[in-house]
């Protein structure tokens, strides 16, 4: 059985409480208060990886920190690089889990997209992140340790800072809110990452929007809706039976009038499924009534299911349809396809080369009469 560690996560930890937990140690340990600030510059500024990595302190304190304090960093699993310049790590958490990240360059815009859960359990029918089944929740510090990690490697090979992050990865962001909210106090207050620059994706969870919408930062949301109708939306979106559409648009009408806040629609286009032209009236009608912005996306195939992508010009179609209702839509450049891009893809094409290389347990032999 593995033994529990007590020890607490610096990088779970809000700057106030890494603040309390770090001056009730040093006064504990005889150090003055200023030791505080050195040990939260080497995490924030630093990005330390190690306590005795910290040599502005001395050694009996970094292993006294070492001894009260975890700082758990992900190992890089895999790592895949794009023709088009996106970039995909898998990392490999503490207990063996896997979660995806993904950088996208643009310029001089670097966007970084966040796992929240290992897994999904939200079951929608072209993700293959629902695929792979749900695993487990991840904590605080891990959804900091991939921002932490990635900021690592894009310095490294001399990339332009991060300049936006996304929780477009695996799992349902507002499925796993306490370590979700947590991590966003810790990016923006501790990381000093631009609430606006930040983006919060969900199917629809009404409790996490609502509670999104009280915080004063102005993080902006993403909802993947895929279908302008209940009915539609239910085949694709299992979650809708709990928070059918016009209860998520209640959230969302209340998230918007927090204020200066943007909210997207992601629409991810399947041919012969949610593709209809028709279709782009109800999604028009939806998004005028929140102001928002219509992302269309080209499907990602994923194992088992022979749904394809809607062509491009009628995607393009789509979208003027609703350009011509008033709404500002785009649609969205597929990035990073010929390294399976796509949240959970290189997860699933991992642990199938993995089972592969990995010899079949012998049957048990038969018991004799």
């Amino acid at each position: 059985m593995t033994t529990r560690d007590e020890r607490l996560d610096v990088l779970s930890l809000t700057p106030g409480e890494l603040d309390g937990a770090l001056r009730m140690h040093f006064a504990a340990h005889g150090q003055p208060a200023y030791r505080v600030a050195q040990v939260a510059s080497w995490i924030y500024e630093g990005g330390a990886t190690r306590f005795v990595e910290m040599t502005d302190l001395p050694a009996r304190e970094r292993e006294a920190l070492a001894e009260a304090f975890t700082l758990a960093e992900p190992a890089s699993a895999e790592a895949a690089r794009s023709v088009d310049g996106t970039v995909k790590h898998l990392w490999g958490l503490t207990d063996g889990e896997l979660v995806e990240s993904v950088l996208i360059p643009s310029g001089s815009r670097v966007t970084l997209c966040l796992s929240s859960q290992a897994g999904c359990a939200m079951g929608c029918t072209f993700c293959s992140t629902g695929w792979g089944g749900f695993r487990r929740q991840l904590t605080a510090g891990e959804i900091v340790s991939q921002y932490r990690a990635s900021r690592r490697w894009a310095a490294d090979q001399r990339w332009p800072p991060i300049s936006n992050l996304v929780f477009m990865g695996m799992g349902e962001p507002l499925a796993n809110r306490k370590a979700l909210m947590t991590a966003l106090t810790i990016l923006n207050r501790g990381y000093e990452v631009g609430a606006r620059r930040i983006t919060v994706s969900t199917v629809g969870v009404v409790p996490g929007i609502l509670e999104l919408a009280k915080r004063p930062e102005q993080f902006r949301l993403a909802v993947s809706l895929h279908a302008p109708n209940s009915e539609l939306r239910q085949e694709l979106v299992p979650l809708e039976k709990r928070y059918p559409l016009p209860v998520l648009m209640d959230a969302l009408r209340a998230f918007q009038r927090a204020g200066g806040r943007r909210l997207t629609f992601e629409y991810t286009m399947i041919a012969g499924i949610n593709d209809a032209l028709d279709l782009a009236d109800g999604l028009a009608d939806l998004a005028l009534d929140v102001h928002a912005f219509v992302n269309l996306i080209p499907f990602n195939p994923i194992p088992d299911n022979n749904w394809t992508s809607s062509a491009p010009e009628h995607m393009r179609a789509f979208a003027r349809r609703l350009e011509a209702r008033g709404v500002t839509a785009a649609v969205r450049e597929p990035r990073g396809r010929d390294i399976a891009a796509a949240c959970g893809q290189l997860r699933v094409t991992y642990l199938r080369a993995r089972r592969a290389r990995t010899p079949a347990a012998p049957r048990a032999a038969a018991r004799r009469s």
